[in-house]
């Protein structure tokens, strides 16, 4: 059964000073989510410091996706609190304790968060450039000049400078989701969430998204938090992997032991299946 907002509240109120140090970027602290009857995180724990790669991986239902869809503010927690920048982004403050965040507060907090989808969700009306720029100016505030510069620097990043006045129609799979990863780069998130991005994409165009995600990755600070099932692209990017079960962290480390000396008889038998199928 879910709590109230005041039995939430009350519970927040009692932890509200111990927030995260500055070596944090994200932290989940006691974190809950549930579906009806089914809980999904139980009472989940773990961070992520600045600049750091972590890849989430584990079986479905797990919670991994449930995990980056609650840092974008498009769930709510039913229990604990979620800290972005040492700041709460479940909650707000009021009163010297916390309380549930209002949509204000989310729209603001996760300006610095952005997430690439399994599906592209771009614009179908409107070219590449538009697509790229669109957000950077209508929520940031970005003059045109500055959001198309920008939009034709990350579409070279990506590989499609020649395709910027094209219509998402006239591009594959695998260039709609290069364009979708341009896009949100483009709003400079210092973190940037990865669900599953190359499940919807023909097996030959699944090399050319995860070669952009490893440059990237390789060139830049940002802070990513990928699931994925590709576990060599796992092994490549990651500074840290974590296996999730049941709602909780299985196991968790350098990609190097995760996958090579696996501890935990969980983590072992669902790699061991995962490359199987691969």
């Amino acid at each position: 059964m879910q709590q109230s907002e005041s039995q939430s509240t009350g519970a927040v109120g009692a932890r509200s000073e111990q927030e995260p140090s500055n070596g944090e970027i994200v932290r989940f602290d006691q974190v809950v989510k549930r579906y009806g009857s089914n809980v999904v995180l139980n009472e989940l724990d773990f961070s992520v410091a600045p600049g750091e790669r972590v890849t989430l991986i584990g079986p479905s239902g797990s919670g991994k996706t449930t995990i980056l869809r609650l840092l974008m503010t498009l769930e709510s927690i039913d229990g604990g609190v979620i800290w972005v920048n040492g700041e709460p982004l479940s909650h707000m403050r009021r009163g010297g304790k916390l309380v549930k965040a209002n949509e204000t507060h989310l729209r603001r907090a996760r300006k610095s968060i952005g997430m690439v989808f399994q599906q592209f969700n771009l614009f179908p009306n409107m070219s590449v450039r538009k697509n790229v720029t669109e957000g950077p100016v209508h929520s940031l505030g970005v003059a045109k000049d500055e959001a198309n510069q920008r939009a034709e620097d990350l579409l070279d990043l990506v590989g499609l400078s020649d395709k910027i006045d094209a219509h998402p129609t006239q591009l594959s799979g695998g260039q709609q989701q290069r364009v979708a990863i341009a896009r949100a780069l483009a709003m400079r998130p210092q973190i940037l969430l990865l669900d599953e991005v190359t499940s919807a994409l023909d097996p030959e165009l699944v090399a050319g998204v995860l070669d952009v995600l490893r440059n990237i990755a390789q060139t830049t600070d940002i802070t990513m938090l990928c699931v994925t099932h590709e576990m060599s692209f796992a092994r490549d990017v990651s500074h840290r992997v974590l296996m999730f079960d049941e709602g909780q962290v299985a196991e968790e480390g350098p990609p190097e032991r995760i996958f090579g000396d696996p501890q935990e008889e969980r983590t072992k038998s669902f790699l061991k299946a995962v490359l199987e199928n691969g």
